[in-house]
């Protein structure tokens, strides 16, 4: 049988993990476009090496034996190679690797879930010592547990061993979020940056050589941002509440409307964290769990009363809290009764108090967004310029309203005599 196949191998240096000024020497072995990759464990200076001769530069000892260690491993594949394909079948790059460094000293092919768990374990250490929040955590180990699921839905296996990823992986698992799991794009290619993340951090413990899911782009569209005008606000603050599950909710969320505090900072603070600011205002200022950067917000009259309003709370003084705030699940929940009640057309939740505060109650009274986004405590002014382009839609809406109402005014006919 005539075997037809290309088979390649190239002598080169990998730049990208240079280390003490030298950087690792690789053997890539291509057959028919697969390859692998076999370290000579050999590094030189770039500035020594000669990628076109695929040789260390020079005559000296140095020179002289990476070259010969070079020479005596391209021999070795070469002869693996003619000894398989005598045998009359299409030799693989991995078959080579396995025959030339031997099955049982092959280092260990890590996994991508070994990868995140490694990862996991880690961030974890970090948490338990507060350099990082347990949020970013959990949202580490959920995309672990995304990824497992799609390899066993796309794949049928348990795990994926790091070396088998490529690029096809995450336009795969971009729509497995998209399809199974319906989650929005902006949300899946947040599994993906981190998935890259993974990735990039095997790179550096030597698992991998490079990064397979480089050329995949992860995009952010704008979303639709859901807010409430002052008179929907004005109409849940007057409304008069009888249940107080429900009063206490409608007070913790117009606090966070004029605050701008997002609901796990509020369950947070305590009862003694109102500061005394240099203008001898009354403050509230805290750490983000989301990013960790300040948000120090100065506190208006409203949420003034309610903090006073609560101060002597059951709830408050046994758990040393600022305001009684009930659970995320019931806090929505509850919410939605409230909606009800005050007949507003909207699906309110714990985020749009924060996107009220940024639109209605500063940006569209003349708060400058640079101020807006130092209280809402973004790490990039171009987050906050998000909620500007709606204050700028909603008074251009307004205004198209207005417009049209005007051209329907009759105009006044002078009566003649």
């Amino acid at each position: 049988m005539k075997l037809n196949y290309t088979f390649n191998t190239l002598v080169w240096q990998n730049k990208a993990k240079i280390k003490n000024g030298q950087a690792p020497i690789y053997i890539r072995i291509t057959i028919d476009g697969k390859r692998t990759e076999i370290s000579t464990r050999k590094s030189i200076a770039p500035e020594k090496w000669n990628p076109d001769s695929q040789s260390v530069k020079g005559n000296n000892e140095e020179a002289r034996i990476i070259n010969q260690q070079i020479r005596l491993l391209l021999g070795e594949i070469e002869n693996i190679h003619l000894q398989l394909s005598l045998e009359n079948f299409i030799p693989t790059p991995d078959i080579i690797k396995q025959k030339l460094v031997g099955k049982e000293n092959l280092p260990e092919q890590k996994t991508i879930l070994q990868a995140f768990e490694y990862h996991n374990l880690k961030m974890a250490e970090m948490v338990e010592i507060g350099k990082t929040s347990l949020k970013t955590l959990v949202r580490y180990q959920i995309s672990k547990k995304k990824i497992e699921s799609f390899i066993s839905h796309a794949y049928k296996l348990k795990d994926k061993s790091l070396v088998d990823i490529k690029l096809s992986f995450a336009t795969d698992f971009e729509h497995y979020l998209l399809t199974h799991d319906r989650i929005h794009r902006n949300t899946a290619h947040k599994y993906i940056k981190i998935l890259k993340k993974i990735l990039n951090m095997s790179i550096g413990l030597d698992w991998i050589q490079v990064n397979p899911l480089n050329q995949f782009k992860c995009l952010y569209t704008n979303p639709e941002i859901q807010i409430l005008n002052q008179d929907e606000l004005n109409t849940i603050m007057n409304k008069k509440i009888s249940i107080p599950r429900l009063e206490e909710v409608r007070d913790v969320f117009v606090f966070c409307c004029y605050t701008g505090f997002a609901y796990a900072d509020v369950l947070d603070f305590e009862n003694n964290a109102v500061t005394v600011g240099l203008d001898g205002e009354y403050w509230l200022k805290k750490n983000r769990q989301k990013t960790g950067t300040k948000e120090s917000v100065p506190l208006l009259p409203i949420p003034l009363r309610i903090i006073n309003k609560y101060k002597d709370h059951p709830y408050c003084l046994k758990y040393n809290k600022l305001l009684p705030v009930n659970s995320n699940q019931r806090y929505n929940g509850y919410l939605k009764e409230i909606a009800d009640i005050c007949h507003i057309n909207k699906r309110i939740t714990t985020h749009i108090a924060r996107h009220t505060f940024a639109t209605t109650i500063t940006l569209a009274n003349g708060v400058p967004i640079e101020s807006v986004s130092s209280m809402l405590g973004h790490t990039s002014i171009r987050t906050t310029q998000i909620y500007a382009k709606v204050v700028e839609q909603k008074v251009s809406d307004e205004m198209k309203l207005l417009r049209e109402k005007l051209n329907k005014t009759p105009k006044i006919v002078k009566l003649t005599s």
